[in-house]
């Protein structure tokens, strides 16, 4: 199990189960758990997402799928804990969604 700062200060879980889920759902990102943790400790920004999650986006020039958004998805439960859900490569950010931080 990884645990990765957010820029909230929350320290995030990445645990082997959820990097599992993630590379069934999202081939592309089995390999991919140093993104995943560079994304979340230092994100371009973080989006609120859905049902009280954080979305954490970071731009990569290259990717296994061309010029991307590195997407992490996770939960702060408190000020001392949260969890990864998924993660995935995107084109973009949501623009229809609310920024909760910016670099």
């Amino acid at each position: 199990m990884k645990i990765i700062k957010a820029v909230s200060g929350v320290p995030i879980r990445l645990t082997p189960e959820r990097m599992s889920h993630i590379g069934s759902r999202h081939p592309e990102m089995r390999d991919e758990a140093d993104r995943i943790i560079e994304t979340i400790s230092m994100p371009d920004l973080v989006q609120e997402g859905d049902s009280g999650t954080l979305i954490a986006l970071k731009h990569y020039a290259r990717t296994p799928l061309s010029e991307k958004f590195c997407a992490v998805v996770y939960r702060e439960t408190d000020i001392g804990d949260g969890f990864v859900l998924t993660a995935y490569f995107t084109r973009q950010s949501a623009n229809w969604r609310r920024i909760a931080w910016k670099q």
